[in-house]
């Protein structure tokens, strides 16, 4: 039976270790389905849901998700260090390893897991000690194990935080340029009113970076997707989403060179959407809302040949846009479920205000 527990806690400590591995050391997407980190994130955000349900008002809602992220890398760490804890108080416990207990204290479970706590959290309260050269090394073991525990928890948070921080320069610079909630129509409309049709493709370009960037970044650390950002009508979804529009309108309907770098801007994202999609075992959605209608369509179209754009033919390019679309939507779409983030629109609401222009003592529509 001792031999059994023995196996049984050794084999928990190296699991905790090895899901500490590839969630902070390994800088890669883990194949692997049945991990422990995964079932808890999956576990923890569905009751964060369920208890979203309950709030009322899309921005209280919003504000109690956004806590999800940072919150559950705390608990993660804590469960980490218990179940850490618990394991070596197994072995402890189950090779019966001499300890000099304080006077009148007979030698338990409960006395194993006090040592192994105050051992793994380097306490050093110096009330219990070690009586063999067997339970010196494994109070020696465990207290370096939880300093490169700690150690690793420091150096881990800044590299997130920057991650996080980083994907939401891009976002915030999309504000001006396409609108709150962001949206292609308006992106397109702002860059050819304004007169720099040719800063639409360095636009892109540095959209495509951004993009390699993401997918490299929450992909090795999945967790960044529940990082929300600082306004309710912003998202990395949301984000993606315009520019993917935009890239996909480009290619499917002008005719001038910037349609190249739409091209490649267009490819990575889609690369990225789909690579995060499947760290999360997300299948495409197989049906999924209207974004955008035939009419809206041709208004945008209507607009934009006023500004000077040379388009193709709107049926050619209807039947093209469409095409591209599916290509993306269904993933975008089946993310945007899983994280309670909104999709952007093709065409911002008239009078509606960016989030420049709005303050707390200020209406969010334009006055007409």
């Amino acid at each position: 039976m001792h031999a059994f527990t023995l196996a049984a806690a050794i084999f928990l400590a190296i699991s905790v270790l090895w899901e500490v591995f590839e969630t902070i050391v390994l800088p890669r997407k883990i194949e692997r389905r049945l991990r422990f980190t995964r079932l808890f994130y999956l576990t923890c955000w569905r009751v964060f849901c369920y208890l979203s349900d309950g709030i009322k008002g899309a921005r209280k809602r919003s504000s109690f998700l956004a806590i999800f992220g940072p919150l559950s890398l705390i608990a993660l760490f804590a469960v980490w260090g218990a179940t850490l804890v618990f394991a070596f108080a197994l072995i402890n416990w189950s090779t019966r390893l001499p300890f000099r207990l304080p006077a009148g204290e007979m030698p338990s479970f409960f006395a194993d897991l006090y040592v192994s706590g105050t051992t793994l959290t380097t306490l050093g309260l110096g009330d219990v000690t070690p009586r063999s050269h067997l339970a010196r090394l494994s109070m020696v073991s465990e207290a370096a194990i939880g300093l490169g525990l700690f150690g690793l928890v420091v150096s881990y948070l800044p590299t997130l935080y920057q991650a996080f921080s980083r994907r939401e320069v891009e976002i915030a610079l999309l504000d001006a340029r396409a609108g709150s909630p962001a949206s292609a129509g308006e992106l397109l409309y702002r860059v050819t009113r304004a007169g720099r049709a040719e800063k639409l493709e360095a636009l892109m370009e540095r959209w495509e970076h951004w993009f390699a960037e993401i997918m490299e970044s929450q992909t090795s650390y999945p967790v960044l997707c529940y990082f929300r950002s600082q306004h309710t009508n912003q998202s990395w979804i949301a984000a993606t989403t315009t520019v993917l529009d935009t890239c996909a309108f480009s290619m499917a309907c002008l005719r001038d060179r910037r349609v190249s770098q739409a091209h490649l801007t267009f490819a990575m994202g889609r690369h990225a959407i789909v690579d995060i999609a499947q760290v999360f075992y997300r299948k495409p959605a197989s049906t999924s809302p209207e974004r955008l209608s035939k009419d809206t369509f041709v208004a945008i179209c209507e607009g934009l040949r006023e500004h000077g754009l040379e388009l193709r033919d709107e049926g050619e390019a209807w039947t093209r846009l469409s095409e591209l679309r599916l290509l993306y939507e269904p993933y975008v779409y089946s993310l945007s479920r899983l994280l309670r983030m909104e999709l952007a629109p093709w065409k911002s609401s008239p009078g509606s205000k960016d989030n420049w222009e709005v303050t707390k003592w200020h209406s969010e529509t334009r006055p007409h």
